[in-house]
């Protein structure tokens, strides 16, 4: 290992995770994930749990964690649903019905935060459209939708994501995709894009911590969302090939991450070796 990346590893005081395809793959947890969180807490590195997937309420995520053995806190964690129910509360204040292209999980989120949620009905006009990750998503809520925006109503998106991460024979379309869709039908793409690589998230744990930059590190699969982020944020950013990027795909980006491992279980080696 490099003086120079042990120098900065060195540093490193907190690591934030992205989810699919760092941690686990669907819903099996890697063989190697716990031992890691172990080895973070063991060298006194807190650690947090970031997503851009936004189809399962908080509450649903940490159930999701328990049941793999990851018995994380709601301080710890942090998905777009929240970071889309922050932004409409600092730019739309009076904002209080929204038309939500979401699962139930994470329409209930936004309910539990005191908004309504419209139905497919020309009568029942939004304050603001939400699009997100919808594995529930219906062809009359897509019209629906895209009617909404084409009157010019107040438009995000949760997360740029094209795809989400699986290990099932299928390709689960994302909101990036959901969201050309519309754009295609309608002219008009999202008014903001939420989640990685919006730097917010990698912020606010910035500010909670009392951090500097080059102290944090976000380890995740992607490069246009995990590694993007880091950069916005002038964090280390660690892309791991356990998800969507292969190494070719990492080698030829125009904007390489700082450090590229085959997973979680190298990094923590690497991290005990400068950390010690």
């Amino acid at each position: 290992m490099e003086t120079t990346l042990k120098e900065k590893l060195a540093r490193i005081k907190h690591v934030a995770l992205d989810m699919d395809g760092t941690i686990y793959m669907g819903n099996t947890i890697f063989p190697y994930t716990i031992p890691f969180l172990n080895k973070l807490k063991e060298l006194g590195i807190s650690y947090s749990f970031l997503t851009n997937n936004p189809s399962k309420s908080l509450n649903d995520y940490l159930a999701k964690l328990a049941k793999m053995g990851i018995q994380a806190t709601a301080e710890e964690m942090y998905n777009t649903t929240i970071a889309t129910i922050d932004y409409i509360h600092a730019h739309y204040p009076e904002a209080k019905k929204l038309f939500l292209l979401g699962t139930p999980s994470m329409i209930s989120q936004f309910e539990q935060a005191g908004f309504i949620s419209t139905t497919d009905d020309p009568d029942d006009v939004p304050d603001v459209i939400v699009a997100a990750f919808d594995m529930t998503l219906v062809y009359p809520r897509l019209c629906r939708a895209a009617w909404w925006i084409s009157q010019g109503i107040p438009y995000i998106a949760t997360n740029p994501d094209r795809v989400c991460p699986t290990n099932e024979r299928t390709i689960l379309v994302d909101c990036g995709s959901i969201c050309k869709c519309l754009e295609s039908a309608t002219g008009r793409q999202p008014d903001i894009t939420l989640g990685k690589p919006d730097p917010n998230m990698l912020v606010g744990i910035l500010q909670q911590k009392h951090l500097q930059p080059e102290q944090i590190m976000m380890v995740g699969d992607r490069i246009y969302t995990d590694i993007k982020m880091a950069q916005n944020a002038n964090a280390f950013g660690t892309l791991v090939l356990s998800g969507e990027t292969t190494l070719d795909v990492a080698n030829s980006a125009p904007n390489p991450p700082d450090f590229i491992c085959e997973s979680i279980k190298e990094l923590g080696e690497l991290l005990e070796q400068a950390h010690k």
